[in-house]
């Protein structure tokens, strides 16, 4: 490893110490139940809380600035006293991961624990924050009549195996301490507004993770054990499966297992905009580069937000997740006084679009811990809390985007939309990608209507509002047809001076991979 890239971390860990402890002997199961103190259960909690926006923070001006590539050694990543608070306050749209997922804890105290999936899926959908990916997409898709579950499902939703959900389900976890399985419950109803499939298995995953970091302190036996929360036939089981082995290959070398990653699993099939292309907002390789971080960082908070960070791609939610995982464990007490300076100051301060502080969520939390503790056949005391800890179980086995595999892209340059738009491709499968715009001396918003016909036949009728609330973040998708040439038209039926339909790229799939390196145009 080059010797300069703990640089900046060797400066902290001269300041703090070294946070790492070896354990006489690895964790080899969980136990049936676990006593423990009230004062340190929200410990824990608090520093799940506090450790993602440490995190999101640490990372936040990396943010898919290095796609495809390790951020290097060489590029110190800014950390000083009042960060959180002047980031908190200048840039509130960093924390997104976190007021979404404070969006549903919103709920849970109004409405209880047990809510139905309605009222989480219409605070979210009327939220006042941007969105984007799995997340838009199934915000428009309930503002216009698709309900959850339908709302993540690949039918519906050309992201579904974004990691929206992933970076927004430390909540479950969190509210579950011992109870991996109560988090996959709560997850299933709230993370199938979004995702399906890895995209979904990304945010149990991270919901199993700080269930059992509450009553575990080994870091590798945490990541296996909440590694049986997900179907072992899945992809996302196998590309967490692989950086365990890895990380046992190469136990010194955290590059060589970011490198076995992106030879394995960086190529991305869903999200159009990933798709045969260096960015990557898939769930399961931003997954790996947590556990990454988790397994190389072993208990030391600054090589493990270093690491989970230097990854790259959404750079600063991986560190959230890695951040509030390690915060469990060590609790917010023994987190480092380094990575928390300043964070007292921010404690206060309510998440944009929300009604929530972080002292408020430490407060809001810990009380739907305890009910869900109780729920769960334990007992809550003054002096004890006795948690009935859950042996992890697989929830059910879900795949979208099967068989379908992108070829290549056509390009049309962002180019305004005509009344009628046509063109030809050759596959199984369509996305076509743009944007309905007005011009920028136009005030008021406009929704276009279109009709989208493939091989003559009218498939839908869709909406594109100008609105970046309500916006449509595709033109339309079209997956499962039969194999061969197909023909697009996309007609306007209401266009209107000052506005256009721009019109990006439409990404083209077959029922086969096709092979790069050998694939010519014909043409010798």
């Amino acid at each position: 490893m080059n010797k300069n890239f703990f640089k900046y971390s060797a400066f902290a860990l001269a300041l703090l110490g070294s946070l790492s402890s070896s354990p006489v002997l690895a964790q080899q199961s969980l136990p049936k139940q676990v006593k423990i103190k009230p004062e340190v259960l929200k410990d824990k909690l608090k520093g799940g809380w506090a450790g993602q926006v440490i995190g999101v923070t640490f990372g936040g001006p990396t943010e898919f600035k290095f796609n495809g590539t390790l951020i290097p050694d060489y590029m110190t990543i800014p950390w000083f006293d009042g960060y959180i608070k002047n980031t908190m306050i200048k840039s509130p749209g960093l924390y997104d991961d976190l007021y979404v997922e404070l969006t549903f804890v919103e709920v849970m105290e109004q409405k209880g624990i047990d809510a139905p999936v309605e009222d989480f899926a219409n605070a979210f959908a009327h939220s006042e924050y941007q969105l984007w990916h799995a997340n838009q997409a199934a915000r428009y898709n309930l503002l216009n009549g698709i309900k959850a579950p339908e709302s993540g499902h690949w039918h519906n939703n050309p992201h579904a195996d974004d990691l929206d959900y992933q970076i927004e389900a430390d909540y479950a976890g969190l509210m579950t301490p011992g109870m991996p399985n109560s988090a996959s419950e709560i997850s299933d109803k709230i993370g199938h507004i979004m995702n399906y499939g890895d995209g979904w298995y990304g945010g149990v995953y991270v919901g199993a993770l700080y269930s059992i970091a509450y009553v575990s302190d080994d870091i590798q036996f945490v990541v296996n054990e909440a590694l049986k929360t997900i179907p072992a036939e899945s992809d996302f089981y196998k590309c967490i499966a692989d950086v365990i082995k890895w990380h046992k290959q190469y136990p010194n070398d955290w590059k060589q297992t970011w490198f076995e990653i992106q030879k394995k699993w960086s190529e991305e099939a869903g999200c159009p905009a990933g798709a045969l292309s260096a960015f990557n907002i898939d769930a399961k390789i931003n997954a790996a580069y947590i556990v990454l971080g988790l397994l190389y960082g072993d208990g030391d908070f600054t090589k493990t937000m270093e690491i989970s960070t230097r990854a790259g791609q959404d750079s600063d939610c991986n560190p959230s997740n890695a951040g509030g995982v390690l915060g469990t464990i060590l609790g917010y007490s023994h987190i480092p006084k380094y990575w928390k300076m300043g964070l007292a100051e921010a404690e206060d301060i309510d998440f944009k679009y929300t009604n929530m502080s972080l002292n408020r969520v430490y407060e809001v939390g810990y009380k739907h811990a305890l009910e869900m503790v109780k729920k769960n056949g334990g007992k809550v005391t003054a002096k004890e809390i006795t948690i009935n800890v859950q042996q992890p179980k697989a929830v059910r086995f879900e795949k979208s985007f099967d068989g379908i595999y992108p070829t290549h892209k056509i390009s049309f340059w962002n180019k305004p939309m005509a009344k009628e738009f046509t063109f030809d491709f050759e596959g199984t499968a369509v996305v076509l990608q743009g944007v309905a715009a007005k011009a920028d001396n136009v005030k008021e918003d406009h929704v276009f209507d279109l009709t989208i016909y493939i091989d003559g036949k009218e498939i839908e009728r869709t909406k594109m509002p100008t609105d970046l609330m309500s916006r449509k973040h595709e033109i339309f998708w079209k997956y499962e047809l039969p194999k061969g040439k197909h023909q697009v038209k996309v007609v306007t039926n209401n266009p209107k001076e000052g506005y256009s339909i721009r019109v990006h790229d439409a990404t083209i799939y077959s029922d086969q991979p096709v092979d790069g390196i050998h694939a010519h145009d014909g043409k010798e």
